[in-house]
């Protein structure tokens, strides 16, 4: 019975977090319309990096890397010929949002599968939600943190050549 609910709230948890992605975006682009998006563009879940490290962000950030999961956002890419971080920071914040937003709706009907189909089922969907939605938006939020470290930079250095 528990392997039954296990392996039915992970497959639905599955489902749930791909078409979240979509609702993410959904709501992502209405959201991005009103001034309230500048103040939630700056989120920052987790600032120590040993909690990071503990979460294992490293493992994550070298699957996304490394596997078919890179093609699924190819405006987030670095290369030598994109080296506008401002539009690349600005892809990123839209990603993170759209993930937080897919996190947030898998979450609410995992609450609502625990109190209907059982509490094994409603836990066991957030395994691919946190795979899917929270890991990436995390991952988002390093990569804008790093960006901001390179663009302060320039900035202090063109200021300083002023």
């Amino acid at each position: 019975m528990i392997t039954k609910q296990f392996i039915a709230g992970f497959t639905f948890g599955l489902s749930m977090s791909f078409i979240s992605w979509i609702i993410g975006m959904i709501l992502n682009g209405i959201l991005e319309k009103t001034k309230y998006y500048k103040n939630i563009s700056n989120l920052n879940f987790i600032k120590n990096k040993t909690i990071q490290k503990s979460i294992g962000m490293k493992y994550f950030k070298w699957i996304v890397k490394n596997t078919f999961f890179k093609v699924f956002n190819p405006k987030i890419k670095l290369d030598n010929k994109n080296n506008d971080l401002t539009t690349l920071r600005h892809e990123m914040t839209l990603s993170e949002i759209s993930h937080i937003i897919g996190f947030i709706f898998v979450l609410i009907v995992a609450i609502y599968k625990s109190a209907t189909s059982g509490l094994i089922f409603g836990l066991t969907m957030m395994i691919p939600n946190i795979l899917m939605n929270l890991y990436p938006s995390l991952l988002q939020q390093e990569n804008k943190r790093r960006i901001d470290k390179v663009l302060r930079r320039k900035t202090r250095i063109i200021s300083n050549k002023i």
